[in-house]
């Protein structure tokens, strides 16, 4: 269905190709995994699988992709459109309508489908994709989450026979996820449709794929079954680092494989209590900031519901839910700039400085006091390079400590960025590397992070998870929005959970996430009923000499 014939593709501002004499081919009904670290290339290979590398990204394609017979140097994407649907990375880049059913409908509209099949499967795709009830929304109403559904399903609706995926369930809770990518696997299973999948969190996609696409970087591509290039691969899920970590041969990519591996491993570790998955954290001393009653509405209808809530210093929050419930708004009504109906939020200030609600302030005092990464970061970036960007960081914030800049908080999380380069060019996870970079620098007393760990991969997760540390041991408080469950296992000291505008679960993060099937981590399930949240406290529970088979 998919051949790559000795393909490199070049861009005239880069020194190496980022593919180099790439051979590969994709059976009819594979799902494949495309993985690698942030920026190793696998955009580019996505995208030359519909001709917009090169046709609308620049540089030079070498060698030959083709897909069911069409040569893309020669079809540009509108030519392929019938075979081959492309989902990015940002879902608002993609779309042309104003309301979710019109998207729906709009690729079978140019394909110039038969309009009683068309409300046919528009219908259809409401339903695979829980989208019924938004059927009449406008989109730039919907949830990140939910924008993410509506593009998805307006490629499933002009049924292609290849769908390519780039990072599609990264601002999905975990349950939207699931049902996403069950969907995504019926289409494989029953209609034999070719999927391609770029996906950071692997934990999500893993079980369901085929063969995994690795970019280890240089260019180069190996592809394989899945627990083979996992074996040795540089990134991998936590249940393949704790198959690792046991010595399971050959790795279990299911919880339930996993599970069935790990009852002798769950015997050696019961006999003692598990090591602590965060460092401990020092006596909660007053808090920071202090939020009561907050009302957050749109058009009278309610998004966040007199929540009342305290941040103390040198505590990593995580504030999780399903997507819509709240979770961004409250957000910005405690950075001061987003709507409040009702409510007061008090922020105290260092150093003598100047405290109170930052709606109150000038936006120079309101962002030493807080401090907001947005779930869509280029909304922060105005600047022609990314060397301006940090520099213009440098000259309005204050740093981390005396010798950190921007520039270095940037090069920890997405290490090789050209500071010459465009924002705007840079991928997803590059483009929210530059922005917690800019707002970082600032190092305000409370740091708000709407899921910040959309399009990183796992070192550039701990890299920021080092970062957030950092900023907590100053004393800082820090709130991260997520659907990253993986990530509240090793990051969070307390866990809110939220619900239709409601805090439905606060406590420390081992006693919320283990209690609950859709946010407990890959480690939680496994070893269940054992209180281990991540590999690293596994590995630091065995002896050095003991392995499981």
């Amino acid at each position: 269905m998919i051949t790559f014939d000795e393909v490199s593709v070049h861009y005239e501002d880069m020194a190496e190709p980022v593919l180099r004499d790439v051979g590969l081919t994709v059976d009819e009904g594979e799902l494949c995994l495309v993985v690698g670290h942030t920026g190793v290339g696998k955009s580019t290979l996505l995208g030359a699988v519909n001709g917009l590398v090169p046709h609308f990204t620049g540089g030079t394609l070498y060698g030959r992709v083709t897909v069911d017979g069409r040569d893309t140097a020669d079809h540009p994407p509108r030519e392929l459109a019938d075979v081959v649907g492309v989902v990015g990375q940002d879902p608002l880049d993609g779309f042309v309508t104003d309301t979710v059913e019109e998207e729906l409908a709009y690729a079978m509209e140019q394909l110039a489908v038969p309009p009683a099949t068309m409300r046919k499967r528009v219908e259809e795709t409401l339903d695979l994709l829980g989208l019924a009830d938004l059927r009449h929304r406008a989109l730039y109403e919907l949830s990140g989450g939910q924008q993410q559904r509506v593009a998805i399903g307006s490629v499933l609706t002009a049924h292609p026979r290849v769908l390519v995926l780039d990072e599609p369930t990264s601002a999905l809770d975990p349950s939207a996820a699931e049902e996403v990518l069950s969907a995504v696997t019926r289409l494989v299973h029953d209609l034999g449709v070719t999927v391609l999948i770029a996906e950071h969190r692997l934990e999500r996609v893993i079980q369901y794929a085929d063969r995994v696409i690795h970019l280890p970087g240089g260019g180069r591509v190996v592809a394989g079954r899945p627990d083979e290039v996992f074996r040795t691969s540089s990134i991998a899920p936590p249940i393949v680092e704790l198959g690792r970590t046991a010595g399971w041969d050959p790795l279990p990519l299911s919880i339930r494989d996993a599970r069935r591996k790990a009852a002798p491993l769950r015997t050696r570790l019961a006999d003692a209590p598990p090591p602590p998955a965060r460092p401990e954290v020092p006596a909660v001393g007053p808090p920071l900031l202090t939020a009561r009653g907050i009302t957050v509405s749109y058009d009278r209808v309610p998004a966040v519901r007199e929540v009342g809530l305290e941040l103390h210093g040198g505590r990593v929050t995580a504030l999780m839910g399903r997507n819509g419930s709240g979770k961004s708004s409250l957000l910005w009504a405690l950075q001061g700039s987003g709507p409040r109906s009702g409510g007061t939020v008090r922020v105290t200030a260092a150093d003598g400085g100047k405290g109170g609600d930052p709606r109150d302030l000038s936006p120079a005092d309101a962002r030493r006091l807080v401090g907001l990464v947005p779930q869509t970061p280029t909304d922060l970036l105005y600047l022609e390079s990314v060397e301006q960007e940090l520099a213009q960081a440098d000259r309005e914030s204050f740093t981390l400590g005396k010798d950190v800049h921007a520039r270095a908080v940037l090069d920890r999380l997405a290490p090789g960025i050209d500071g010459a380069t465009h924002p705007r060019d840079l991928s997803e996870g590059q483009k929210l590397a530059l922005v917690l970079a800019i707002q970082l620098t600032a190092a305000p007393r409370v740091v708000l992070l709407d899921e910040p760990t959309r399009g990183l991969d796992y070192r550039a997760k701990t890299e920021l998870i080092r970062v957030v540390d950092a900023l907590a041991a100053e004393g800082r408080a820090v709130v991260i929005s997520t659907h990253d469950v993986e990530f509240v296992a090793r990051a969070a000291d307390r866990v809110v959970v939220m619900a239709e505008g409601d805090i439905v679960a606060d406590g420390p993060t081992a006693d919320v996430i283990v209690a609950s099937p859709v946010f407990a981590p890959q480690v939680a399930k496994i070893l269940a009923p054992l209180p281990y949240l991540t590999v690293a406290q596994v590995a630091a529970a065995l002896p050095d000499d003991e392995a499981d088979s």
